[in-house]
């Protein structure tokens, strides 16, 4: 590996117990989708005590149960938020209802964490908007694949450093497997998913904004279609989208669910960062050809080629620092303008793209 200055980039593991144990209460309701056992993982590294749970769907609570030990089941919503030990829910909900789910946690003068996308309609947003100003309460996102992603992360410190000057451009592909069959009902119901730019498009424009430092940002195009799964109509299979922030930076991004069997993992999920004085490429969840493995950041700039493999080298501060800002109504973690630009941004996308389908498809 390469450092500068022996020093400079290397990577340091910053996952540790920020709270001491029972001082930050969470519990975690909607358990519709894998994501929830992410965000409560990470949560709980950080030094959360994960006290409830609760999804109409006793099976889905067996098997959290299972996971996490301890936890109460809870006998509906109402007894989770009527608890006032309880600081942050976390919530997986179907994408439609995580809007509205989040203005029922904030009324009750808690913290909402929900899984990304986190509003399917603009309307939605708009009343979060609202309520969070109103209630000074927290709406934060599960943008897993930079905040639980080490290699992304390591990309974070790597723009902040200065290692490729100021960034001009992002690139993110962010391929995924379809697997059909063991998808839920509402998956393929355009309504409750609210399309593939909406959906997992979201990852990528959370990650333009926060690499290149925009507050704001305009989408130029989009593009979405149902290439191949005549068998589900409402389903998007692809997508794309072109934007430029207030500063300048530009992000091409794509989607789609067109990942091969052949492949050893779900997705081959990259991310290239330009900057004025070099570039970076993130092999997130493999190196084809090469390791199976995750996390591997190449790097060039003035002072050479670089490569660092970073799995179980950085840890994932997001979580650690979202606790604190609850605890102390700071936005260390990340700001809620920032979270609501990069949803607002993936809506519009959405709403604008050029349906690509064929006409035999639709």
């Amino acid at each position: 590996m390469n450092r500068k200055d022996g020093m400079l980039y290397a990577p340091t593991h910053e996952a540790k117990p920020v709270v001491r144990p029972g001082e930050f209460v969470i519990a975690a309701i909607a358990l519709d989708h894998g994501h929830i056992y992410g965000m409560c993982n990470g949560l709980i590294e950080a030094g959360a005590q994960l006290k409830w749970v609760y999804d109409p769907d006793q099976e889905k609570v067996k098997a959290f149960i299972n996971t996490y030990p301890g936890v109460q089941a809870a006998r509906s919503v109402a007894e989770i938020l009527e608890d006032p030990e309880v600081r942050l829910v976390a919530a997986a909900a179907v994408p439609s209802e995580r809007g509205p789910l989040g203005l029922t946690v904030m009324a009750h003068g808690k913290d909402y964490f929900t899984d990304k996308a986190p509003f399917t309609t603009l309307a939605q947003l708009e009343a979060a908007r609202t309520l969070v100003e109103s209630s000074k309460q927290k709406y934060m996102v599960y943008y897993s694949e930079r905040l639980h992603v080490e290699s992304a992360v390591y990309a974070g410190q790597l723009v902040q450093q200065g290692a490729i000057g100021r960034v001009l451009q992002v690139i993110g592909l962010g391929p995924h497997r379809l697997s059909a069959t063991s998808r839920p009902e509402w998956f393929f119901q355009r309504e409750k998913y609210g399309g593939i730019l909406c959906d997992i498009g979201s990852h990528q424009i959370e990650q333009f904004l926060y690499y290149a430092d925009c507050k704001e940002a305009s989408v130029l195009h989009s593009k979405v279609a149902n290439y191949n799964n005549p068998a589900y109509p409402e389903l998007e299979d692809f997508g794309d989208a072109t934007l430029v922030g207030d500063n300048g930076a530009t992000q091409y991004f794509r989607v789609d669910w067109f990942t091969p069997n052949g492949l050893a993992t779900w997705g081959d999920g990259r991310t290239m960062i330009l900057g004025t004085e070099g570039y970076i490429e993130l092999r997130k969840y493999t190196d084809i050809g090469r390791s199976n493995t995750t996390d591997h950041v190449y790097w060039v700039n003035g002072q050479g080629e670089h490569y660092e493999h970073v799995a179980g080298k950085i840890g994932f501060p997001f979580f650690g620092e979202l606790i604190l800002d609850c605890l102390h109504r700071t936005e260390l973690a990340m700001t809620q303008a920032h979270a609501f630009k990069a949803a607002e941004l993936c809506l519009i996308a959405q709403a604008n793209a050029v349906n690509l389908t064929p006409a035999t498809l639709r």
